[in-house]
């Protein structure tokens, strides 16, 4: 049972890997996958928290955080060193089967980091301010979603990976932002006001 989802996961890489390539995408998909790409989305959400909330948005920010650093803590060195799975492009069975568009790293697959940190904050952002703004639910989820696509995309992940890290992300993100709701209620800080 393991052999034949492994084999799916490979045959569901190579399909986006080599199958979707073109040149659009193999400019595109490495520029989403570098964390420096969406620095001025950051640095945005520090400002929009900062200007419109004061203190209750540097507590978001802070709870934001912490999401990002659970996700990453957890997925980075907890389960990747246990599972020790090697990525597509480092592994030397499947790496000649691969078109990598970055350098691979030295890290392991499973689950994929980037998924885990962007799922995390997607859905710590829908958690917290959806009651105010419906359109952030496929925004974050479109945001997150397309991080970890790259991240197959590029030759570093498989599809189970960055599954895996968004399933993980989600529920650290959701657990993250529902604590920050029971600490300061959203009618304390009127979200979206």
């Amino acid at each position: 049972m393991l052999d034949q989802l492994i084999q799916l996961d490979q045959q569901l890489f190579l399909g986006i890997n080599q199958g979707l390539s073109n040149p659009i995408f193999d400019f595109v998909m490495p520029l989403l996958r570098n964390r420096f790409f969406w620095i001025p989305l950051y640095a945005f959400l520090i400002f929009i928290m900062l200007k419109k909330y004061g203190k209750h948005g540097a507590v978001i920010l802070l709870f934001f955080v912490i999401s990002f650093g659970i996700a990453d803590f957890f997925s980075a060195s907890i389960i990747k060193p246990t599972v020790a799975r090697l990525r597509p492009c480092n592994d030397p069975i499947f790496q000649t089967s691969v078109r990598s568009l970055i350098p691979c790293g030295s890290g392991y697959s499973f689950p994929s980091t980037h998924a885990a940190n962007h799922f995390a904050l997607g859905v710590f952002l829908i958690t917290v301010f959806y009651k105010r703004w419906k359109w952030i639910l496929p925004l974050a989820l479109l945001w997150a979603f397309s991080i970890s696509f790259a991240q197959v995309y590029v030759g570093v992940h498989y599809p189970i990976d960055i599954t895996t890290g968004a399933i993980i992300g989600s529920i650290i993100g959701y657990t993250v932002g529902t604590i920050l709701q029971k600490i300061m209620p959203y009618k304390t800080w009127k979200a979206g006001n």
